[in-house]
């Protein structure tokens, strides 16, 4: 991808009255900027104990990229691995905007500390013509396609775990409950700001009425992920993890929550089902950490201690 400069970066757009087109457009440019050396600023530089490849997820009837980080020292010299890793399949936030690049600062560093494999998956983004499903599909299929072949990645499919962010969060939700009843064993199952809710019943909460315009615009943009998310005659309770008919039995959770969210009551409800339902889910709240504020390490003070957590769970989980 071509380099841009911070100046570069595209202006926020008019949500409800974007086209395709200019959907298409906005996404291009803002995902060249976060994939570029301007956005490091932002975004953290990665771990140099990781290295990190692009590799391709060659389905039956489609091929999915994914960004794969890999502990640096777990090659000798003639580049064979000295032992299988865990693996750990991460989903990036932004819905209808987003690249696995933006998340390069906490992937790597789990990579290289824990150490695992961690599958970064480039899924089908949000548009007119690829709603939520699509990339639901792409997440879980990258999830079994991987852990089906572990000789091919060198991981050790006993210690698998799920990780994302936001709409990627929601994703791992589902890909977690979509284990359980594939009868896929996962260890652990990493939710940071979770957007558990696109049914008619998505903003109807607290967070949202006090965070929905400060500290950013974020129901507009809900509203057009809602929008792309779930076209018409399409069940959106089921693409709605807080919705599911049955939580028991899933992975032990981690949900990650900054206060100032908009959907950071949709985190908080999302636990409190896995509790009632009996599985095992930590809720750790962030006081005045914004949404992507993982993502964003060289402007949010908590993202380090939000990635420290979520490498002690993961390294507890993922124990052999």
């Amino acid at each position: 991808m071509s380099e841009v400069t911070a100046m570069e970066r595209p202006p926020e757009p008019d949500w409800p009255a974007m086209t395709a087109e200019e959907l298409r457009a906005y996404r291009e440019a803002e995902n060249r900027f976060r994939a570029s050396s301007a956005a490091r600023a932002l975004l953290g530089d990665p771990d140099p104990g990781a290295t990190i490849d692009w590799r391709q997820v060659v389905l039956p009837d489609r091929e999915i990229p994914v960004r794969v980080y890999r502990p640096a020292t777990a090659r000798d010299g003639d580049g064979t691995d000295r032992a299988e890793l865990p693996l750990v399949l991460h989903v990036h936030g932004g819905g209808f905007v987003g690249t696995a690049v933006q998340c390069d600062w906490a992937n790597s560093h789990l990579a290289a500390h824990l150490p695992a494999l961690v599958v970064s998956v480039e899924h089908r983004l949000l548009g007119p013509e690829t709603p939520l499903s699509d990339a639901v599909d792409d997440g879980w299929d990258v999830l079994q396609h991987v852990v089906r072949h572990p000789s091919q990645w060198d991981i050790d499919p006993a210690r698998t775990a799920v990780f994302g962010e936001s709409c990627g969060a929601l994703i791992s939700a589902l890909a977690a409950i979509r284990a359980k009843e594939a009868g896929l064993m996962l260890k652990a199952q990493v939710l940071v700001n979770p957007a558990a809710d696109v049914t008619e019943t998505m903003f109807d909460y607290a967070s949202i009425a006090e965070y929905g315009y400060s500290p950013t615009r974020a129901v507009p943009q809900l509203r057009l992920i809602q929008r792309l998310s779930v076209p018409p005659r399409t069940d959106a309770r089921a693409l709605s993890p807080l919705y599911a008919d049955d939580l028991s039995g899933l992975a032990p959770a981690l949900v990650v929550v900054p206060t100032q969210d908009a959907v950071a009551d949709h985190g908080r409800r999302y636990a409190e089902r896995l509790q009632a339902a009996g599985t095992p889910a930590r809720l750790t709240e962030y006081p005045g950490a914004r949404h992507a504020f993982l993502t964003l390490p060289g402007v949010e003070q908590q993202a380090e201690a939000a990635r420290a957590e979520i490498f002690g769970f993961l390294r507890a989980s993922l124990a052999a």
